[in-house]
């Protein structure tokens, strides 16, 4: 009876194992660790819970391979992690970002996702965009005419657009630095990252992806 029984668990977990290959995969190797098919499926589910759909897995890995290269330098720099106020706050506009709280719940149903998923996914990106913010906002200078052009240029246009009576440029002045600055920290970081994944090995094992 205990040969039996020893042999049909080793039978049971030749077969979870078999289809824990297929179901779960490794899609990349970055230096010592590994990104996983499954890592890019809840990835894939939380951008269609936000935006009703979603990248193609190539792409969404590159995301999953960036944000290794600024999680791993953000740990090794021992950055903070958001508190839990700070996720709490996000996750209020979260919902405050969908029609009604029924909404949220039934995209993120839908999505597949559970309530610890969208809390983590959102410490992520805190923590990441924290960091990014940390790293790059000192070097990041933006001028009157800067301020000047993009008020005239974009801001006003988008507004009236919209249909609505665009503010004073005094008005506006904090809202737009901040936006020049965003912008200076996106591109900033994207230099970084291109620059650093030259550095790295980097072993694209996912069907399609770009090596």
């Amino acid at each position: 009876m205990r040969v039996f029984l020893v042999s049909l668990l080793m039978v049971n977990a030749a077969g979870l194992l078999a289809s824990q290959e297929i179901v779960d995969r490794i899609a990349a190797r970055v230096e010592n660790d590994i990104i996983l098919l499954s890592d890019i499926r809840v990835l894939s589910r939380y951008q269609r819970f936000l935006d009703g759909k979603s990248e193609t897995d190539a792409h969404i890995l590159d995301r999953l391979i960036d944000q290794w290269m600024v999680r791993t330098e953000a740990d090794v720099s021992r950055f903070p992690h958001p508190s839990d106020a700070e996720i709490d706050g996000a996750l209020e506009r979260l919902r405050k970002s969908f029609s009604s709280a029924e909404q949220y719940e039934v995209s993120r149903k839908q999505s597949g996702l559970s309530d610890s998923q969208v809390r983590g996914m959102l410490a992520s990106q805190l923590y990441l965009s924290n960091y990014l913010d940390s790293r790059f906002r000192p070097a990041v200078q933006v001028d009157p005419p800067a301020i000047e052009d993009f008020y005239r240029n974009t801001f006003v246009p988008q507004a009236k657009a919209g249909g609505q009576e665009p503010p004073s440029l005094d008005a506006a002045h904090d809202l737009i630095q901040e936006a020049l600055v965003q912008r200076g920290i996106n591109e900033q970081s994207e230099k970084w990252l291109r620059e650093s994944r030259t550095r790295l090995h980097i072993d694209i094992l996912l069907e399609g992806g770009s090596k």
